[in-house]
């Protein structure tokens, strides 16, 4: 069942360790015709289908093999209701709000309608949250530096540059809104790289940038929201209907933080990230505060990624280098 050459080959016919795991995630799936009426047609699609954009299985092979592959792994399964592979399928709890409840991370299935309430109604003690699910999901994603690690931090400058000393964030109290951190609470970005840096701090032509070096001071663990999409469907603890429901807000969560505030969007726009972000902080583990930070991707420069530090001190300033911008490059789209 291995396309690598290099991969361990897995024998459907005479070999059956993987049918467990795959008879449990196929059985969150109801073929359409017994799907309730309330469940919306255009969300139901093929198994093959469902399983490579949702859980990035098989993501490689044909679908002819796919489906050759699961008849032979789950061939009881198929043989009992064959309109599992043969037609289309739904996830009822998708769409079943008392489930939603209790087990979906946003309670009400609606991402829109929690940036709403955040941003206009409730602004620190929203209820639509489950925020047992997202630090259990905080679990999955952990992700740990070590000391000496490098980062970078960017600031537009004169051609002198800053001197070390002012290269960290903004004491507390005089920090502005950012995607992790309220007005007034010290938060420090850095960026896996100099490009990647270069990109966040949105220098334009002719401008100067001071580019400092950040290296860590003692070993971290951080939430990687970059890694939401490669959480195994088959990890230990981890229900897979819960993660069918969940990894979509995840997912938001991840685009979200990542996402460049234009200069006519309102700092507002912070406010729901904001909000998840000071739970994650909250997290404690035997009376320690459990992660030091966020990661997440860069849209500016695709391929670089940002942290999103809690305490500053955690990293040091060890040099710093001026870059003149001589040139940009633009893309574009027609929206209208």
């Amino acid at each position: 069942m291995c396309h690598h050459r290099e991969g361990h080959l897995y024998d459907t016919s005479t070999q059956s360790e993987l049918t467990p795991y795959f008879e449990e995630l196929l059985s969150i799936y109801t073929p359409s015709t017994m799907l309730p009426d309330t469940y919306p047609k255009a969300e139901t699609r093929s198994l093959i289908d469902d399983l490579k954009e949702r859980w990035n299985i098989f993501s490689e092979i044909p679908r002819i093999q796919i489906y050759e592959i699961l008849k032979s792994v789950c061939h009881e399964l198929y043989v009992n209701v064959p309109e599992i592979l043969d037609g289309t399928v739904g996830i009822p709890e998708l769409y079943d709000n008392v489930y939603l409840q209790s087990h979906a991370l946003l309670k009400n299935n609606d991402w829109d309608a929690f940036v709403t309430e955040i941003k206009t109604k409730n602004r620190y003690h929203s209820k639509l949250i489950n925020f047992d699910i997202l630090e259990k999901y905080c679990s999955f994603i952990r992700k740990t530096y070590k000391t000496g690690d490098l980062f970078y931090r960017a600031r537009i400058s004169e051609q002198t540059g800053y001197p070390i000393s002012e290269m960290s964030a903004p004491p507390a109290g005089k920090s502005s809104e950012g995607r992790a951190n309220a007005r007034g609470i010290t938060c420090l970005y850095v960026a896996s790289d100099v490009d990647t840096t270069l990109h966040e701090v949105r220098a334009g032509v002719f401008d100067f940038v001071s580019v400092g070096t950040f290296r860590l001071k003692q070993d971290i663990t951080v939430v990687d929201l970059r890694a939401i999409t490669e959480i195994s469907p088959f990890v230990d603890g981890l229900e897979y209907l819960d993660h069918a429901i969940n990894k979509q807000y995840l997912e938001k969560l991840n685009s979200e933080m990542s996402k460049s505030l234009r200069r006519s969007d309102s700092t507002l726009d912070y406010v729901p990230t904001q909000y998840i972000v000071d739970f994650i902080k909250s997290i404690e583990h035997n009376g320690a505060q459990e992660y030091d930070g966020i990661e997440y991707n860069s849209t500016t420069n695709p391929g670089g990624y940002n942290l999103a530090i809690f305490n500053p001190d955690l990293f040091e300033c060890v040099s710093v280098s001026v870059y003149d911008i001589e040139k940009l490059q633009y893309t574009s789209k027609k929206v209208l």
